[in-house]
């Protein structure tokens, strides 16, 4: 289980990442060694890994897709690797409720996506499929980012 202070902790990295333990320590008044000890403890357990969120848009993958998909259970190894090998493929997801994987597309157009679904539809037998054009993001990455809302929330 994770203590207030752990969650604060981690709700200012959510907000910025990159910025120093002397800041969080500063904002939070916890002590610079204790935020470092509590990081160490988490990390590769609650925190997975650090990362940047990137407007995708701006080096030119202007089509963002979310691809739902069903398959014969003897196919299903096979598609999740081609999509875990696929450059265009962001994150995949594995899902019930009739399907079986979520992926987040991401492609230079339309075009492109639509080059894609051929390509899977000729190398596998989709049961089902969706497809869902993401115009743009509303809210991206914010939960447990807000500290004033984590200290309200009390221990997990």
């Amino acid at each position: 289980m994770l203590c207030k202070k752990d969650l604060i902790i981690i709700s200012y990295l959510r907000r910025n990442a990159r910025q120093s333990l002397t800041s969080i320590s500063k904002k939070t008044s916890i002590p610079i060694s204790t935020i470092y000890d509590r990081l160490r403890i988490h990390y590769g357990n609650v925190i997975l890994r650090h990362t940047s969120l990137i407007d995708f848009s701006k080096l030119g993958f202007t089509a963002k897709a979310n691809i739902a998909l069903r398959v014969d259970s003897e196919e299903r190894e096979a598609l999740k690797m081609l999509l875990m090998k696929s450059h265009n493929i962001n994150s995949i997801y594995k899902m019930n409720n009739g399907f079986d994987f979520l992926a987040e597309g991401l492609f230079k157009s339309i075009q492109e996506v639509d080059s894609f679904m051929e390509l899977l539809e000729s190398r596998f037998r989709i049961r089902d499929k969706e497809v869902y054009y993401i115009v743009g993001d509303i809210k991206r990455e914010g939960f447990l980012s807000d500290p004033q809302i984590v200290g309200a929330m009390g221990e997990m």
